[in-house]
């Protein structure tokens, strides 16, 4: 605050009543003061000091999640907030809901507060205006998308590849004309597996129909609508690959509504709670959302503890758990006993 009273010309007092939005203050004044702050990217301390912990923590950590409304967000949140525990710190968490906007008001918020360190689920398409935050001693881990702009910890899963083996998967029970349903276009998990689909069509030289590429659904009713189309057009697709757990029960839903559900198959991209409990029963890529968090977290606190080693990636592999509704034969393929 000091450094912001002596940048803005103006005391120590007065930049307290403009944090605090007191009145009194002249908005040429407020103006200066904002402009200061900004510049030296200050952030004001709701905790006041006098509730730090010893060594200057708080015993806080901040996570961002892309959204709540999606279940595998919410199983990587409860695995860092188990961790978290553990080491006697409170998670402060905020649902971006996948908008960019959300995340720097997100991170401003907890910056604020005073978090000894931040695990970002990142939906900006740069990241590097976190990197004050680090150099403040605030270490940043993200989890399940790569930062841009700023190096850090991060915990992924294998995208690509694992929509590429689903591919695979139906082409090796007679499929060819295979569709693909992915989330926003701006979201870079969704385009990572559509690169994986599209790859998967190149390994088996097949040639991919535009037709049955669709971005942009960020819903289960989205995808409800989409599949209904799909599947009512003159050659409709024999399978679907779906690139989130969301859309995956929107395909479901459209297949039922059609009685197509024994007809084309469909193999999801992230399990989904209820798979084995719909016929026929679904099968997925499975990520691990615990292991996922876990990582998230154990790489936070080693950071945390003093490690100054590089930034490190890890990856965590997916796993194809068959259930039947993938395992549909294509055209001309006789079922298997």
């Amino acid at each position: 605050m000091r450094d912001v009273a002596r940048l803005a010309g103006v005391g120590i007092k007065t930049v307290s009543r403009v944090v605090n939005g007191e009145p009194n203050v002249s908005p040429t004044t407020t103006e200066k003061v904002r402009a200061a702050a900004a510049q030296l990217s200050y952030e004001p301390d709701l905790h006041a000091g006098n509730l730090r912990r010893s060594g200057g923590r708080t015993q806080t950590l901040g996570l961002l999640v892309s959204s709540v409304a999606n279940p595998f967000a919410g199983q990587v949140h409860r695995a860092i907030e188990r961790v978290a525990t553990a080491h006697g710190y409170a998670v402060l968490a905020a649902s971006l809901e996948d908008d960019p906007a959300a995340e720097l008001r997100a991170v401003s918020a907890l910056a604020r507060r005073r978090v000894d360190g931040f695990i970002v689920t990142p939906v900006r398409d740069d990241q590097s205006y976190l990197q004050v935050h680090a150099d403040r001693g605030s270490p940043v881990v993200s989890v399940d998308r790569e930062p841009t702009g700023v190096e850090t910890d991060s915990v992924v899963t294998s995208n690509h590849d694992g929509a590429r083996g689903g591919v695979r998967h139906l082409v090796d029970h007679g499929h060819r004309r295979i569709a693909f349903l992915g989330d926003l276009e701006r979201i870079q998990t969704a385009r990572l597996r559509r690169e994986g689909y599209f790859h998967g069509m190149a390994d088996a030289d097949l040639e991919v129909d535009p037709d049955l590429v669709v971005m942009g659904l960020h819903d289960d009713a989205s995808a409800t609508a989409v599949v209904a189309r799909l599947i009512a057009q003159a050659d409709p697709p024999t399978a679907i690959l779906s690139g989130q757990n969301l859309l995956t029960i929107g395909a479901i839903r459209a297949l039922q509504q059609a009685g197509r559900s024994r007809d084309v198959a469909l193999v999801g991209f992230d399990d989904v709670e209820a798979a084995d409990l719909v016929e026929p029963r679904v099968t997925t890529i499975a990520q691990d959302p615990d292991r996922i968090g876990r990582l998230a977290a154990e790489r936070m606190f080693a950071r945390l503890d003093g490690d100054t080693s590089p930034p490190r990636q890890l990856v965590v592999p997916t796993r194809l758990v068959v259930r039947g509704s993938g395992e549909i034969p294509g055209p001309g393929v006789p079922p298997t006993a």
